[in-house]
């Protein structure tokens, strides 16, 4: 790479030039970036404010799309067998509808933000919503399995590309050194869903319909669309107007990094949550009846954790925050599996283990944002998609030691060996960023 230094600009600042075209996000370069951004946004000096002083309306409408679609991903868990039951097939049929949604967010994600990266993004979030609610509407009237499928996975494809523009939308939107805040604020849909909507959607399916869960659904996505509508403003577009180029992030290898973090280091709160419900009821010993009320304190534990997780990551830095939830992680996994026997360790650590889990969002969120200047949407989109791939390999990889017979505590120790995977990664992101800064002496050198 050939640097021009030019004689007035001092050796600081060529520094913190350098750093910024090789992504190295150092504090001084992400702070100077994120006042430029906002500067020319319009946003507001930072000022001395309160703990609810990131509550705006133009985020807010993030939060509401957040809301809608963690219901629809997380509620089907929860009226599986009454779906198996209307349509005459079994339990594992039927989950297939969960495997195909998950399916679209992974095809979604990138195939959404390439077709929308020249459209302003506030119409292009009211567009995936409008999508989300039109299919999720659809899927609570389609008559027949196959038709379920299909406007199951349709109704998945909106997902990875809004939570990835939105997180842009969001860093934009924020006061300087409020970032990931901001997109913590978003993500507290997700955490708001498991503790309010999912248990509500989940009585209306059980004892009305769970058709009606899902035509609830679709209207809150479509005011979710309506809300972004009238509050969110308009955004100029980011992109350098190419697909080709938006796909430039993918010869990156920071962000195959963090990809790999995302992918293999979240898989450890899949591992657990997959399998709490028997966690509870065969090891803690609590009854069937009690495991709503678990989730409600699970949900609780994301709500908080995901907060601290934006506040953390804006204090320190996305990459030393990260690191370090994942290394909390692995403890509070192996907690869980000494103390499950234990109910109220069993309880304290359920709170415990989804706050961990939760928190590191908003820092990975920000970390590839940061990683992929000029291709931040398509980056945090794919971010997504990889989540939900952890979503996919914690469950699965959880499940095999309880197949071989080593009993409802075995999945705590492959989720620790998960987060374990993804701290590594951290270390290795680290140590990366470590040496491009080492190559700034040099390539002033080469330039003189």
């Amino acid at each position: 790479m050939h640097t021009v230094i030019y004689p007035h600009i001092s050796k600081r600042k060529a520094y913190v030039a350098l750093a910024n075209k090789n992504d190295s996000h150092q504090h001084t370069t992400e702070t100077i970036a994120s006042k430029m951004t906002n500067d020319k946004q319009g946003v507001d000096k930072p000022s001395k404010k309160g703990l609810f002083s990131s509550l705006k309306p133009s985020l807010l409408t993030l939060t509401l799309g957040g809301f809608a679609i963690g219901m629809t991903e997380f509620m089907m868990m929860g009226v599986l067998p009454d779906v198996a039951a209307s349509l005459a097939v079994t339990i594992p049929t039927a989950g297939h509808l969960i495997a195909i949604y998950a399916l679209g967010v992974v095809i979604g994600a990138p195939l959404m933000v390439s077709l929308a990266g020249n459209y302003p993004p506030k119409k292009v979030l009211i567009s995936l919503m409008l999508m989300f609610g039109v299919f999720n509407a659809l899927f609570a009237m389609a008559p027949s399995y196959e038709l379920l499928m299909i406007t199951r996975l349709m109704s998945g494809l909106p997902h990875g590309a809004f939570f990835g523009m939105g997180a842009v939308v969001a860093s934009r939107l924020a006061e300087p050194g409020r970032e990931a805040r901001a997109v913590s604020l978003m993500f507290a849909g997700l955490t708001i869903a498991n503790i309010m909507g999912v248990p509500l959607g989940t009585y209306i399916g059980h004892n009305l319909s769970w058709r009606l869960s899902f035509l609830l659904i679709a209207v809150i996505g479509l005011l979710a669309a309506a809300s972004i509508k009238r509050w969110l403003p308009v955004l100029q577009v980011t992109t350098n107007g190419s697909i080709k180029n938006s796909f430039q992030v993918f010869k990156k290898t920071d962000f195959w990094i963090i990809i790999g973090i995302s992918a293999i280091g979240t898989g450890g709160l899949f591992a657990w949550i997959s399998y709490i419900a028997p966690l509870m009821t065969e090891v803690a010993g609590f009854s069937s009846n009690s495991i709503t009320l678990i989730m409600i304190i699970a949900g609780l534990g994301m709500a908080v954790g995901n907060f601290m997780g934006g506040r953390l990551a804006d204090k320190y830095s996305p990459l030393r925050t990260t690191a370090y939830l994942l290394l909390s992680m692995i403890i509070a996994l192996m907690i869980v599996a000494a103390v499950t026997r234990f109910q109220v360790p069993a309880i304290i650590m359920t709170f415990i283990t989804g706050a961990l889990a939760f928190a590191v969002i908003a820092p990975m969120q920000m970390l590839i944002i940061n990683a992929a200047k000029g291709s931040e949407m398509m980056a945090s989109a794919s971010l997504q998609a990889s989540a939900n791939m952890g979503n996919a390999l914690g469950a699965y990889l959880g499940g095999l030691p309880i197949a071989a017979g080593f009993g409802y505590t075995s999945p705590q120790y492959v989720g620790a060996l998960l987060a374990l995977a993804g701290f590594l990664f951290c270390v290795l992101l680290a140590w990366k960023y470590r040496q491009d800064r080492k190559l700034v002496p040099e390539l002033q050198t080469f330039n003189q």
